[in-house]
């Protein structure tokens, strides 16, 4: 029988022959050959026209040889295609033309349901990738419904989240119809993806660390849940910044591999979700620039820490800076993979 990429392997649950590795938002700002492909396309524009997603896509997987590629999109990129009045604002981030603060709103979002048409050049830009790529698996990506749900209700990025929190208990009704919209959009995005030959999937919640356990659970794991559960048949992975607190909840949310940011030890990680699942993470993103001897030895307590899930993949603890040197991430790539 053929044998699996060391990713998939990993994310079985299984050791593979060597410590597979990838990075957040390796795909981006960090590359020439981004800059270079994107200038004078907008965000959204690149990641809409499959050929330049596609392109944008495979460049780190040429450069650093990673064991996957993650597919090059943004988490407001579902919305958009719904046909929500959404741009990123360079230096800001996604901005939203009408914020969902009243019962008007909210009637007029959830209008906007995602046609399976309208995911079309996802599906081109996901079956180009995975023509080139090869073994090497492509992850699927999308926003969880939390964080998409915080944009929204402010309009665009905060620092606490304070409205969408205070939506959550004010108007429960409101929050659960919002966020099970949010569900079933980035569960068709996730599932386009994955049609198209996307071999895992990837939930990532930005702005979940603002939330208490208890209102995970209330708010945000049902939703959640539910677009991981709008695919099937390949690892699925868990990923959010600032989730100590929340590891056990979010093991709830169905996925098969949890994401652990840079401020939880791996070993601590595996213990507050069972000991049972693998896990992925969790370099420092700051210590990218540090010396090579201060962030090896941080790499060997990663990996060391990460033995004790079933099966670990190195990664981030969150996303690649845009000031990273290419350099460091392929020296990292070489490092794993000569263990």
């Amino acid at each position: 029988m053929p044998v699996d990429p060391p990713l998939l392997q990993a994310y079985r649950g299984e050791r593979p022959e060597r410590l597979p590795v990838w990075f957040m938002r390796q795909a981006g700002r960090s590359l020439p050959e981004y800059r270079a492909t994107r200038a004078g396309t907008e965000m959204l524009d690149a990641c809409l026209t499959p050929d330049l997603a596609a392109e944008i896509t495979l460049q780190p997987v040429r450069r650093h040889g990673v064991d996957a590629a993650i597919f090059f999109s943004d988490i407001v990129v579902p919305l958009r295609l719904a046909g929500i009045d959404v741009d990123i604002v360079p230096g800001r981030g996604p901005v939203f033309a009408r914020p969902v603060r009243d019962a008007a709103a909210l009637a007029d979002l959830v209008a906007h349901e995602l046609p399976q048409e309208a995911l079309a050049p996802i599906e081109e830009a996901v079956a180009r990738t995975v023509a080139e790529l090869g073994d090497v698996p492509l992850i699927g990506f999308t926003g969880a419904p939390f964080t998409l749900a915080a944009y929204l209700v402010e309009g665009g990025p905060s620092k606490d989240q304070l409205r969408a929190r205070t939506l959550m208990h004010a108007d429960p009704e409101a929050w659960a119809a919002l966020a099970g919209y949010l569900a079933r959009i980035s569960g068709a995005f996730l599932a386009a993806q994955v049609r198209a030959g996307a071999r895992a999937v990837q939930l990532f919640d930005s702005w979940a660390g603002a939330l208490s356990e208890a209102d995970y659970r209330a708010g945000a794991l049902p939703a959640s849940t539910a677009a991981l559960a709008a695919v099937d048949g390949v690892p699925k992975v868990h990923f959010g910044t600032g989730t100590a607190l929340l590891l056990g909840a979010m093991r709830d949310a169905g996925a098969d591999v949890i994401g652990v940011d840079h401020r939880l030890p791996l070993d601590a990680a595996s213990g507050l979700v069972g000991g049972d699942l693998p896990l992925q993470g969790n370099i420092d993103p700051a210590l990218l620039d540090a010396p090579w001897p201060v962030l090896e030895a941080h790499l060997e307590a990663v990996a060391a820490a990460g033995r004790a899930a079933p099966a670990h993949v190195l990664n981030l603890g969150h996303g690649v800076p845009p000031t990273a040197d290419p350099g460091v991430l392929t020296r990292i790539v070489d490092w794993a993979h000569a263990r």
